[in-house]
């Protein structure tokens, strides 16, 4: 594949500083929500300093909640040990410019320790990373998309904020989904965002209205999973930043209301072998003629999504999206192009490839990744066959596992589970765990707008 349109080389940025295009750099890395962190450097003093040096931040970073407060009871990051620093090390292979900010480049970082230089095993990009590493090992590169669906309003973040998120204007007033007219009407936005996207080394194939109001997916193009990763991270802060300039607001809010249909973040993967695609083969699986590599990698796909379901809805809001006639997926099956199903198989041959509904809109793309590559490797090292083809609605097979219905259930097997101590390890499982619980613990110590409605007269 050619080089996307806008990645730098820092010869290029370079020359782009002594011309006056480019002024700052913004060097960043993903929290634990998939939020990216990091400084606005000067750009000479980026390209003097920071690019071989790397920067540093407070590692609380990576303990925060929500509201940017420390929380208390992680071994990485605490009071009693001062709140110390991390070494950020851009990895100049994602240097590129941000097109959507005033003569702006951006660089995503690795998190070492700043005393031993290792890797920081908690941070999200490291977990993808030995998830690239193991497949590796195992002779695979990894192949990834994901499609990320969000609600567009009219109102700004500010005002939203003013309003308690609360009766919002959509962008659209009826479903548009496919719907070219309704979707000009939005096109300010979504053009905006493609061409800032396809400027800053994300090149975008389509954007398309979906079935809520207001709500809209942009897809852009595949590439090994790291990589893929990063451009969804970027994607996001893009959409962000354009929303904020032109006075509009997105969300990424798993189920944004009750009456809506949820975003999803449906994510592709297939493995490559000696620059091959491993997928395509003459062995048949119900409908479908793909490898073995290919069914144990399904096989354990499936099998593992209960215990690494913290990883594809992380948010107490996530579990509200897997709801039957939704578009969302509420069981584990597999199916060759069926929307009900959980894992819906497409393409064939060279194209063949997996693609799982389970993960929402506010999944980190590095966990997210991480658990799928994680599974689908244990699959074909363990020959694990995946649950036979189902045909027909999913949301009718009563029969069939249900995916985890809560945070607090999924934490529960994800903490209690030998596989992903085995390949994320024991200080990775804690410290997510922790992450996890103390998202639970402050909605149950919330008091929401249902409870008001529900309670405030009649009870």
């Amino acid at each position: 594949m050619s080089t996307p349109r806008g990645m730098l080389a820092l010869d290029e940025l370079a020359q782009l500083v002594d011309q006056g295009e480019i002024d700052t750099v913004l060097v960043v890395f993903t929290d634990l929500y998939g939020r990216l962190m990091g400084k606005r450097f000067d750009a000479a003093f980026f390209l003097d300093h920071v690019a071989q040096n790397g920067t540093h931040a407070c590692d609380y970073l990576l303990t925060v909640d929500m509201e940017m407060n420390p929380v208390p009871g992680y071994r990485f990051a605490n009071w009693e040990r001062g709140y110390g620093d991390v070494h950020l090390v851009p990895d100049l292979a994602t240097l590129r410019r941000a097109a959507w900010l005033d003569r702006t480049a951006l660089v995503l970082c690795d998190v070492v320790d700043q005393h031993t230089h290792q890797p920081v095993e908690v941070a999200p990009r490291t977990l993808l990373r030995r998830q690239v590493e193991a497949a590796e090992r195992m002779g695979f590169t990894a192949m990834a998309a994901s499609e990320l669906e969000y609600y567009l309003f009219q109102d700004s973040y500010r005002d939203a904020a003013r309003k308690g998120y609360t009766d919002l204007e959509p962008a659209g007033w009826y479903i548009e989904d496919y719907h070219a007219f309704q979707g000009t009407r939005e096109e300010f936005f979504h053009a905006a965002v493609r061409r800032a996207l396809g400027e800053s080394g994300v090149p975008v194939e389509s954007s398309k209205g979906e079935w809520g109001l207001g709500q809209h997916e942009l897809n852009v193009r595949y590439a090994d999973v790291l990589t893929m990763a990063d451009r969804h991270a970027v994607y996001k802060q893009c959409m962000r930043d354009v929303a904020e300039q032109l006075g509009v607001s997105v969300t990424f809010m798993a189920k944004f209301a009750a009456d809506q249909a949820g975003s999803s973040c449906h994510i592709h993967l297939s493995l490559w072998q000696a620059d091959r695609p491993a997928f395509p083969g003459d062995q048949r699986l119900g409908p479908v003629q793909g490898s073995d590599l290919f069914r144990w990698f399904l096989g354990g796909w499936i099998a593992h999504v209960p215990e690494m379901m913290v990883f594809y809805a992380p948010t107490v809001n996530a579990y509200k999206r897997y709801q039957a006639g939704s578009w969302a997926p509420t069981r584990l099956a597999w199916s060759q192009d069926n929307r009900t199903a959980g894992f819906r198989v497409v393409g064939q041959g060279p194209s063949l490839r997996i693609e799982s509904r389970i993960p929402g809109a506010d999944c980190n793309p590095y966990l997210a990744f991480a658990a799928a590559l994680a599974s689908g490797l244990d699959g074909i090292a363990r020959q694990v066959e995946p649950p036979p083809h189902f045909r027909g609605d999913v949301y009718k097979a009563q029969e069939l596992p249900h995916v985890p219905r809560t945070l607090k259930e999924a934490v529960e097997l994800f903490e209690q589970s030998p596989f992903t101590r085995q390949v994320l390890g024991q200080e990775v499982v804690e410290h997510y765990a922790h992450f996890y619980r103390e998202e639970v613990a402050a909605f149950e110590a919330a008091v929401t707008d249902w409870e008001r409605r529900r309670y405030f007269e009649r009870i």
